[in-house]
């Protein structure tokens, strides 16, 4: 009796075990089966005589998103979902270079405000577009990367051009996905469309293995052998690759939504506004900057504009902001920006950035009133910490908030003679560079002088796309882009060889606009090649090469402080007879011909308008603003 009695509670233990061991056992069952897609394939069934592909959900989304573009280097990866866009009407754009395909959708999603795309193959081909996607993510640009992969079950067995992607851009963007299955592409690109836009504007990539690409018959043919197998292990192995084929295409072609998903773009609430309107009200030398982040959907640059105009605070425009305002307008000062700084008592930073371009906030003075408006909130209160306070701190729309301003400050007017002393300053620094213009040169031609003429030709309907250091900075003195949305330079990151792309996403964009590219000539060589691709797609952009043969902005630092010229020098070379090489237009500009720099560029104008694009190769001296020298 008490042996059964002592028994009692050893069973009941194992009985629990063995219940508890069961339970997990079925739980992994279920988790394998659901993993395997055993469930999902009970209730979506894989059509296995369709030819449809991946590719073909992939334009779907595209489509539905408005996307007009597809930049492009072709590779086997990637192919269906060219064809595709191909079919539906997306104009499919290639590209010498994977990093020109994605400045090229960086150009299109500042200039429309939509998001940008490019498709470029696996491997190489991904990471040749890595500092093109650190600039748009610097530059807070929506772009789509699209990106070829191995096979789903080839990843990490050692096939061609097999890496891990993910990791590789998952610090450049802000979403990375890989598509495992073709029924998934779908949603996976409208969250990545809407995760372009939403928040801080910037780049995603979107890994698409070739078996999620190519139609059920290629990849059956690849995936599964086709003799039957032999033996346990094989037949096991035959099972696994089948199923595996039957989840990739499990409810592949059922219909989905392929329109864009609402953005959460973030707004300033009533009572910050009404804050930065009580310190506006007393201010007697306000002054704004504005930055690219205020062109951003969904204030349009029309309607911007009226609001700068409105609240008729003197201004200081930078990156896409420039030309907000159009040409010598009397609120938009170009010159002598520190001192303006310096001389205020309340400064609007309207998408501008205390980072260097602003001395990381030193410039600005201790007792000045700042409002800062981002819609990030770690670069808006960047070196806060330091060097700058701000007395408020606005994280929302740019655009929206310089509206809302507007009607809190109805009827505001500010004192004439602070934008009067603005102007003066102003006016004296022209008339500096004016000067300047005239200095004579040893050889070759005088830069300020060749910008100033390229400034009084340059036509309304121009977009200016900047590329280089020197020859570049000396333009964005003296060049203004005659309207908003006209400017195209790389931002913050500064990087060289942006310009071909941009030129190209520019002129598709806005095909009756004048594209003029001003190059330097060492970011030149980063594009010589892509007047192929402007040959081949019938894209006329024009390019003026600032040609001192040299790397002309960083000899001038390096030869005083370190006594060298090493790697700085380069030669006078025949960019236009490279040109004329690849099938364009091919002008010169040099002494031989200084008095004729206007009909030399209204020659490459119409060359432009008759189909043609071409380099206008122009030898010039070396400037140096800091003393006013010109060298040969």
């Amino acid at each position: 009796m008490e042996t059964a009695v002592a028994a009692a509670p050893a069973w009941g233990f194992f009985s629990s075990f063995l219940l508890l061991a069961f339970g997990t056992l079925v739980a992994a069952l279920l988790g394998a089966a659901h993993r395997l897609g055993l469930f999902y394939q009970l209730m979506h069934k894989v059509d296995t005589a369709s030819t449809r592909h991946g590719g073909g959900n992939v334009a779907g989304v595209l489509k539905a998103h408005g996307v007009r573009f597809l930049f492009t280097l072709v590779g086997g990866h990637i192919s269906p979902l060219l064809v595709a866009c191909e079919k539906l009407g997306i104009r499919v754009v290639d590209t010498r270079h994977e990093v020109t395909a994605v400045f090229a959708a960086d150009a299109v999603a500042r200039l429309t405000g939509t998001v940008g795309v490019a498709a470029v193959t696996a491997g190489p081909g991904l990471t040749n577009t890595v500092t093109a996607v650190k600039n748009a993510q610097i530059a807070q640009s929506p772009v789509l990367l699209l990106g070829g992969a191995a096979s789903t079950l080839l990843q990490n067995r050692g096939a061609l051009q097999a890496i891990d992607q993910i990791a590789l851009f998952r610090p450049l963007c802000k979403f990375c996905a890989s598509v495992r299955r073709v029924r998934d592409i779908i949603p996976t690109l409208r969250a990545a469309m809407a995760a372009a836009q939403s928040g801080t504007p910037g780049p995603v990539f979107v890994e698409l293995p070739l078996d999620v690409l190519y139609p059920y018959f290629m990849v059956q043919k690849e995936m599964v052998p086709a003799k039957p197998p032999k033996g346990l292990m094989s037949r096991a192995v035959h099972w696994y690759l089948a199923n595996s084929l039957a989840n990739l295409f499990a409810g592949a072609w059922e219909p989905q939504p392929e329109g864009p998903l609402p953005l959460d773009i973030p707004q300033a609430s009533p009572q910050q506004v009404q804050r930065c309107v009580e310190i506006l009200s007393r201010a007697k030398k306000p002054l704004m900057l504005i930055g690219s982040q205020a062109l951003l959907p969904p204030t349009s640059s029309d309607k911007l504009r009226v609001a700068v105009e409105t609240l008729g605070i003197p201004c200081f425009l930078a990156g896409m902001a420039r030309g907000l305002l159009g040409r010598n307008h009397p609120l938009h000062f170009r010159q002598n920006r520190r001192a303006a700084l310096k001389k205020a008592d309340v400064v609007v930073l309207a998408g501008a950035v205390c980072d260097f371009r602003l001395s990381y906030g030193r410039v600005l003075s201790r007792s000045s009133k700042i409002i800062v408006v981002n819609r990030d909130r770690k670069e808006m209160l960047i070196n806060s910490d330091i060097f700058w306070k701000p007395q408020e701190a606005v994280q929302g729309d740019v655009g929206s908030f310089v509206v809302k301003l507007v009607e809190g400050l109805r009827g505001q007017m500010w004192a004439s003679d602070w934008a009067e002393e603005l102007r003066q300053a102003d006016q004296q620094k022209e008339q500096a560079f004016r000067e300047k213009a005239l200095m004579p040169v040893a050889q070759h031609l005088n830069p300020v002088r060749v910008l100033q003429l390229v400034e009084d030709t340059l036509p309304d309907n121009s977009i200016l796309v900047v590329d280089g250091g020197d020859f570049v900075g000396t333009a964005a003195y003296l060049v203004q882009p005659r309207g908003p949305l006209r400017w195209l330079d790389p931002g913050a990151f500064g990087t060289l060889g942006v310009g071909a792309g941009f030129a190209l996403g520019a002129k598709l964009c806005r095909p009756d606009a004048e594209v003029w590219c001003l190059f330097g000539d060492g970011a030149f060589g980063y594009s010589l090649i892509e007047f192929d691709t402007f040959v081949r797609h019938k894209i006329p952009v024009m390019a003026l090469i600032g040609n001192d043969a040299g790397w002309t902005q960083i000899s001038r630092e390096q030869v005083p402080s370190l006594g060298s010229n090493v790697a700085c020098g380069l030669a006078y070379t025949d960019y236009h007879k490279a040109a004329q090489g690849l099938g364009a237009q091919g002008l010169l500009l040099s002494r031989e011909n200084e008095d004729q720099v206007v009909k030399v560029l209204r020659d490459a104008q119409q060359w432009c308008q008759d189909g043609h694009p071409v380099v206008v190769n122009i030898l010039i001296g070396r400037t140096d603003f800091r003393d006013g020298s010109i060298a040969m």
